[in-house]
């Protein structure tokens, strides 16, 4: 339950905070979003990696 709490609020954070930068700039809110979006999946990856073992 504190995990999935957890999880929820990182989501949240890090969507406030890409929707604030793309408020100031939306070039800068796309490469963000996309940079964040290549270390959510790779950190899934490592996750699903670590499990397997």
């Amino acid at each position: 339950m504190v995990t999935r709490l957890l999880f929820m609020l990182e989501v949240v954070f890090v969507l406030a905070v890409v929707a604030g930068v793309g408020m100031w700039s939306v070039p800068a809110g796309l490469v963000l979003a996309g940079v964040l979006g290549v270390v959510a999946v790779e950190r899934e990856q490592a996750r699903r990696k670590e499990v397997k073992r």
